[in-house]
Order: C-alpha cells, then sequence, then structure tokens
C-alpha cells in the first residue's frame, strides 16, 4: 500500500516524456516512477555487492604479498633517505659526465 508522497522539481520535456511512456505502457506515472526507481534501486545493489566482492579479492590478493618483502639489510628503513639521495647522485653524476 502506497501511503508516501515525494515530489521534486523536473523539466517540462522531461515531464512530457514520462507521461508519454506511461500511457504508452497502459500505466499511471505513479506505476510507472515506481518501477523505475525499484529498477534502479535493485541495480544500484547488485552493483555494490559486485564492488564489495571486487574489494575483498583485491584485499585477499594484496594480504598474501603483505610481509612477503625479504632483504638482509636490518638497517634498510632507517637508511632508506640516506640510500635514495646517494642513488640520485649517482643516477645525475652519471649524466653529467655524458
Amino acid at each position: 500500500m502506497k501511503t508516501e508522497v515525494y515530489s521534486w522539481r523536473l523539466s517540462a520535456e522531461r515531464k512530457a516524456e514520462l507521461e508519454e511512456e506511461a500511457r504508452r505502457e497502459g500505466a499511471s506515472l505513479s506505476t510507472l516512477l515506481d518501477r523505475v526507481t525499484r529498477e534502479w534501486l535493485a541495480e544500484r545493489r547488485k552493483g555494490q555487492v559486485d564492488d564489495e566482492a571486487e574489494q575483498a579479492a583485491i584485499r585477499k590478493r594484496a594480504m598474501s604479498a603483505i610481509g612477503s618483502v625479504a632483504g638482509g639489510n636490518p638497517d634498510r628503513s632507517s637508511r632508506s633517505s640516506q640510500s635514495v639521495k646517494e642513488l640520485l647522485r649517482k643516477r645525475y653524476a652519471r649524466q653529467r659526465s655524458d
């Protein structure tokens, strides 16, 4: 049982198109809008479910890689800034000498 009222502003052209479509389907404008919004909401929900599944798959792949980077240098993280500076210095020194 429909008990709620909702209104919004739309162009005269859009209103005429909706009324024409309702007449073509042999339905009231209210029935047409109810069906259109119901279908739109169902599609949105389906998209959210698909998105959640995709996000779960991405998280699963990411989790398999977390902690997998290994190295023999326990000071690597504390020296990262210095290491980057050294690499850049070497790169630009080579370019200047060419």
